[in-house]
């Protein structure tokens, strides 16, 4: 009985696991459709996708479901201050650097 509640546990587990990757995966994507519109408009010209990732991967989850929540409510002011505080965070601005061939079109 022991060894059939284990595999039931697992399999409840895998699926949340599985559950919660697809959502993550979906405020992943509408953040960075807001950030990439941030992005874009602020600093036109750009190529805002690498600026985009670097900005998501320095946000935090809290963070990133904010700003994704902005894809269906608008995006604000505060969204926009949101969006520029993470990218002035240090590890957004060394991804930034690393990636600055990219954003010049090299």
């Amino acid at each position: 009985m022991r060894i059939v509640a284990m595999i039931m546990m697992t399999v409840f587990v895998t699926g949340c696991t599985a559950a919660n990757d697809a959502a993550d995966a979906l405020a992943r994507d509408r953040a960075k459709t807001v950030v990439n519109g941030v992005v874009a408009d602020k600093f036109p010209g750009v190529n805002a996708a690498p600026v985009t990732d670097c900005i998501i991967d320095a946000a935090s989850a809290g963070e990133i479901i904010s700003i994704a929540g902005a894809s269906v409510t608008g995006v604000t002011q505060s969204t926009v201050e949101q969006v520029l505080e993470i990218a002035a965070r240090p590890d957004a601005v060394k991804c930034i650097a690393e990636n600055s061939l990219t954003l010049l079109g090299g």
